[in-house]
């Protein structure tokens, strides 16, 4: 039994924590704050309070906020220019998943020269090493479902092609999680990003290079995504729920870093790629049944039997060949309980013979992740996991 462990993350986790911006060490003195180009972060006043606690350090910051919620290269490109020209030391992630993503591709090419499709593996990229690394990266997390705070992974959209890249140099060098910025996230919102999480460790737990540490941390946050998602969906008020939910969404960053996810990540890339105004927890939500009954058979039945543990099912009490079956339906118990059990992909205008396409997408821009399924799919498996996910 061989592994690696390493986070090379500060995390300061907890209700309040944000005012630890105050006095915390920073890597620093002029920040490139990165937000979406929506008006949460000045509606809820998130943005002016990290200005605020920033200067109590005398650090200065610089705001870009054209991020979108599928992230894409023309913006890495033009955050990592404002970077340079103003002379900012570090970038500082503030808000979802996509603009703490941004930050780190931001980051490295504030360093490095040419094009950010340079250095990606996959797709049309060239897959050149950025031999400069990064500006220090500062994440702030205003929602629970990337657990990109808590691993170096960064997914950017060029066209067609969305892809997730990261290198070491991308980890956050501080991470700071406060629930109660949580709460103004809506409760569909509230559902997909944690049924994300949800998906980071149950892919984790099923790829062929889980570890025992990933499988601990993976199976905790399966644990508290199915009992405290629901209540943070009904209330999102609920803070007991919400802390709940924001720590499975760090552990399942660790997940990711100490094991991968598979496939579905892979077949969701695509889906969203072509169409950008889907949510990147919906698309999963919708691959997620057909997937996890095609594996059924693929992966080790006690580890099914252990999520569906994980999930509050009574699997003793079933006959030994059944409490596989158990996983699947806790899965659709918990999409039936958050609201997103009817979730169509027509309704995001995808349509039915497209499949074909998605799938030769997923294979080409984020491959690698089918190395790490237990089974390797053919191009028909995959093309009858979109259609049933259709359906």
């Amino acid at each position: 039994m061989k592994f690696d462990c390493h986070i090379p993350t500060k995390i300061l986790f907890g209700a309040g924590r944000l005012n630890d911006l105050a006095t915390v060490k920073l890597p620093g003195k002029k920040a490139l704050i990165v937000i979406s180009g929506g008006t949460s972060m000045h509606k809820y006043g998130y943005l002016r309070r990290v200005q605020e606690l920033l200067a109590k350090q005398g650090v200065e910051n610089v705001v870009f906020d054209k991020i979108l919620p599928n992230p894409i290269l023309d913006h890495v490109t033009e955050g990592a220019e404002l970077a340079r020209k103003e002379g900012c030391d570090f970038i500082l992630g503030l808000g979802g998943g996509s603009s703490i993503d941004s930050s780190k591709s931001i980051a490295v090419m504030a360093k490095n020269p040419g094009n950010y499709w340079d250095y990606i593996g996959g797709g049309s990229g060239k897959g050149l090493f950025p031999k400069e690394g990064a500006l220090p990266i500062v994440a702030i997390t205003t929602t629970a479902g990337t657990g990109t705070e808590a691993d170096p992974w960064t997914v950017i959209t060029n066209g067609s092609e969305k892809i997730g890249t990261g290198w070491e140099f991308t980890f956050p060098v501080l991470s700071i999680v406060d629930p109660e910025l949580m709460t103004s996230v809506p409760p569909h919102l509230t559902a997909y990003q944690g049924f994300d999480t949800l998906f980071h460790c149950t892919e984790g737990y099923i790829a062929n290079i889980a570890t025992p540490v990933s499988d601990a941390l993976a199976l905790k946050a399966i644990e508290l995504i199915a009992k405290y998602l629901p209540r943070a969906v009904k209330d999102g008020g609920d803070m007991e729920a919400r802390e709940n939910v924001a720590l499975a969404n760090t552990l399942g960053g660790m997940v990711e870093t100490f094991s991968s996810c598979t496939s579905e990540h892979s077949l969701e890339h695509a889906l969203s790629a072509y169409y950008p105004k889907l949510p990147h927890g919906a698309g999963l939500i919708m691959i997620s049944l057909p997937y996890y009954k095609f594996f059924q058979g693929k992966v080790a039945p006690e580890r099914y039997a252990k999520m569906a543990e994980a999930m509050g099912e009574d699997v003793h009490s079933l006959p030994e060949d059944k409490r596989a079956d158990a996983f699947i339906s806790a899965l659709e118990k918990l999409q039936k309980a958050c609201g997103v059990d009817n979730l169509k992909m027509s309704d995001y205008g995808v349509k039915r013979d497209e499949m074909d396409k998605l799938a030769t997408t997923a294979k080409e821009t984020m491959g690698g992740l089918f190395d790490l399924d237990v089974y390797r799919l053919t191009h028909e498996d995959t093309v009858s996991i979109l259609q049933e996910a259709y359906k």
